[in-house]
């Protein structure tokens, strides 16, 4: 039986994020390295048919203009990860996998990312409209040459300033109406990569804060086409710390009075959010979870800041100070340090192996039980960590048990 080709388009394609999904997928491929840090290499998914990590075929849309193997080298340089010999073992793959990648549109960028990108931007792609089709005609030409039988389109670009929404936004017919208006964008970048996806019946996943596919008209449009989504806001660090503890002092029914993170961390991500606009998006998600946990907001405060010479590696430092029995007054700290991209990368895997099983299945529109892989799961307000992997653990056992079913 031929295996499935698996079309994974990565938004942002040679960030941190999506030069190692590369790397992992082509060295997993060749048997380099195992699966350790898939949450699908547990006994409780390895019995469902996921793709493989040599059955996905690479591509994506990028700003900068380099390739995967560059971006790799100067990864494995500036933050010690990757060994040598993965990438020269792999140095072909990379190569095609470069070979894949397109020029972004500019349009919908803020001024803080736009800043990064040194890849000729196409000049005709100056409407929402013009952009939206540049990029449906990227990836219906991927479809074709490389014979998918399923692409997902991957957000991992970097984080945009928050979107305000409004009456364009809340219908399909009226956003086509203001889609060739000139001026100011009607949409961000991340908007016009779910639309596109969408309008090809393709899978959309974004795992950035960023608006992506989060507003009505885009859910009409991804349930018109019967496209798969999910988002948003890869829970991978800090708020995968929060969402494990917050849990704990609910059910201890302890009073949480605040609860301070400062964050640390260099690499271009770093570089986004350190403009306080783009900064606000993350701040955002990574806040409000403690609140829908506890179902009472402490006193807060989030701080990221761009510390250059640390590289992808990202230090937090919580502070959780609560009230026990008698009106005691405690506190819990920790310290959370860890290479950021390897950190995602993996998830990102995982959420492609997932949505690849889900449509086969026959699966359409939102995809609920992916929400323990993200700080703000789309029409979820479910953020306690244990709650949402049960989900997740519940819907693999039911598909395996209905699997089983049909094969007798």
């Amino acid at each position: 039986m031929a295996r499935r080709r698996v079309g994974l388009w990565l938004v942002g394609a040679f960030g941190g994020v999506g030069t190692t999904i590369t790397v992992g997928l082509a060295a997993m491929a060749k048997g380099l390295v195992d699966q350790t840090g898939l949450t699908t290499g547990l006994p409780a998914f390895r019995d469902l048919p996921l793709p493989a990590p040599g059955d996905f075929v690479v591509g994506g849309h990028e700003i900068r203009n380099t390739t995967f193997a560059a971006s790799a080298e100067e990864f494995r340089a500036a933050s010690g990860v990757f060994d040598a010999s993965w990438l020269e073992a792999c140095r072909d793959e990379l190569a095609a996998a470069s070979a894949r990648v397109r020029p972004a549109p500019r349009y919908g960028l803020s001024p803080t990312v736009a800043k990064l990108g040194d890849w000729a931007a196409d000049a005709s792609a100056g409407t929402a409209r013009q952009a939206l089709e540049r990029i449906e005609a990227d990836l219906a030409a991927f479809v074709t040459a490389e014979k998918l039988d399923h692409l997902i389109v991957l957000n991992v670009s970097s984080t945009e300033p928050p979107f305000r929404t409004g009456a364009p936004h809340e219908s399909l017919a009226a956003l086509e109406a203001v889609l060739d208006r000139p001026g100011d964008p009607v949409l961000p970048s991340s908007a016009l990569y779910a639309l596109a996806a969408f309008r090809g019946g393709h899978t959309h996943l974004n795992f950035t804060p960023s608006l992506g596919g989060s507003f009505p008209a885009a859910r009409e449009l991804a349930e018109r086409t019967g496209s798969l989504y999910g988002g948003k806001d890869g829970k991978t660090g800090e708020t995968l710390m929060k969402t494990v503890l917050a849990p704990m002092f609910a059910a201890r029914n302890f009073q949480v009075m605040s609860w301070v993170g400062h964050n640390i961390f260099g690499n271009r991500d770093g570089v986004v959010l350190d403009d306080p606009s783009n900064k606000s998006s993350k701040v955002e998600t990574k806040d409000r979870v403690i609140t829908e946990i506890l179902g009472y907001k402490p006193a807060s405060v989030v701080s990221i800041e761009y510390v250059p010479d640390m590289g992808d590696w990202k230090t937090a430092w919580d502070h959780i100070h609560f009230k026990g029995f008698l009106g005691t007054k405690m506190a819990l700290q920790f310290t959370w340090q860890g290479c950021d991209s390897l950190l995602a990368a993996p998830l990102g895997v995982d959420l492609a192996r997932l949505a690849d099983f889900e449509k086969q299945r026959g699966g359409k529109g939102l995809m609920l039980h992916l929400s323990c892989f993200f700080k703000g799961p789309e029409g979820d307000p479910e953020n306690d960590f244990f709650k949402q992997f049960a989900r997740l653990e519940a819907y693999a056992a039911a598909a395996q048990a209905e699997a089983t079913a049909e094969s007798r």
